[in-house]
């Protein structure tokens, strides 16, 4: 269920939504044109390919998101509504190739999907995704190729919650549906010590707050937490913000009001304040060329000064959630070559 689907949440009228899409298209269109008068062949990799392919993708992501935030809230759900059908009939194909199954269902009433791998014999372990979106936007269909590469490769089975998403719910309501998800797994049967919890930018800070928030099991006895450029700090505040705002494909004006409506230094939702000595063992990937880089830092060294078993990478010339937006790239293969290692330890 994309947000769009949801009762009470406001989409456009289908000529507006075409408007719209063909404004998109536009601005993709100047982004495309943008790439050949930047240097594209500079970047941290050793073919020219690879560099043009980095920047290009920069550059259109950061269009892409650049434009839908300026849109009235109605005409952004509309888009998303279309990227999501779209990425339904997509990606089922794609799924199959990485040998995975999937499963359209609900836990604890939060709908999602269920990715597991094929041929598995011996007992699965679970991963509870969050995905991205700056806790406004996305679904767990655009999530596919990914977490079925995390199903694969891990071999757990991964449920992306389809959590709900500001400015129509504002916190706490996503850390109410993480809540939601995580016990309803553990009143299955599946014991915390078989769960990781996983997310990227808005869904790894949101993490963040449920590991602040959990009363349905001790953090400590889960298996472990798996966090991709996770989001942090929501006051923006620090230096990367700035510095790396050229280098980043998001854009410079991060929105988060539609999510806080509040203070953001608050500790539900700045792990940067938090108590997270009871946190179990950590993962951290994230690039050096990414706005959050400095808040990243930070929380790392929160984490190693409480004593919490920590394994943090900083990838060079590497932008926001890359392994997600460059799968093919050899930083990507490492992480994932790096969270298989992770997880079978853990």
């Amino acid at each position: 269920m994309v947000m769009g689907d949801r009762p009470d949440v406001e989409t456009s009228s289908p000529p507006e939504a075409a408007l719209d899409l063909f404004g998109l298209a536009g601005q993709l269109g100047v982004a495309l044109g943008r790439v050949p008068l930047k240097t594209p062949w500079r970047g941290p990799f050793k073919t020219l390919s690879a560099n043009v392919t980095a920047n290009l993708t920069r550059e259109m992501i950061r269009s892409f998101m650049g434009y839908s935030t300026s849109l009235r809230i109605e005409d952004f759900r509309s888009i998303e509504m279309v990227l999501d059908r779209l990425s339904s009939v997509v990606m089922p194909p794609v799924i199959a190739s990485y040998n995975v199954s999937y499963e359209v269902a609900s836990v604890g009433g939060v709908p999602g999907i269920w990715y597991r791998p094929d041929g598995v014999d011996e007992p699965r372990r679970t991963i509870a995704y969050f995905h991205g979106g700056g806790y406004v936007g996305t679904s767990p269909w655009m999530y596919a190729a990914f977490t079925s590469a995390i199903a694969r490769r891990t071999r757990c089975d991964v449920f992306v919650a389809d959590y709900r998403l500001a400015p129509e719910f504002p916190y706490p309501h996503g850390a109410e549906d993480g809540m939601t998800v995580l016990g309803a797994l553990v009143d299955s049967g599946i014991p915390a010590s078989d769960i990781f919890l996983a997310g990227d930018s808005g869904g790894g800070g949101l993490i963040c707050s449920l590991m602040h928030l959990m009363d349905y099991v001790e953090a400590q006895d889960l298996a472990g937490v798996i966090l991709f450029s996770p989001e942090v700090d929501l006051v923006l505040d620090q230096p990367s913000v700035a510095d790396n705002a050229s280098h980043d494909i998001l854009p410079w004006n991060i929105p988060t009001s539609a999510y806080l409506r509040g203070d953001g230094h608050h500790a539900f939702v700045s792990p940067l304040i938090q108590d997270v000595s009871d946190w179990p063992p950590t993962y951290i990937v994230y690039g050096a060329d990414e706005m959050f880089r400095d808040p990243i830092r930070q929380f790392v060294d929160h984490l190693e000064a409480s004593d919490v078993e920590v394994e943090a990478v900083e990838v060079p010339g590497m932008f926001h959630v890359f392994p997600i937006l460059m799968p093919w790239a050899p930083p990507s293969h490492k992480t994932f070559r790096d969270l298989q290692r992770f997880i079978k330890a853990a």
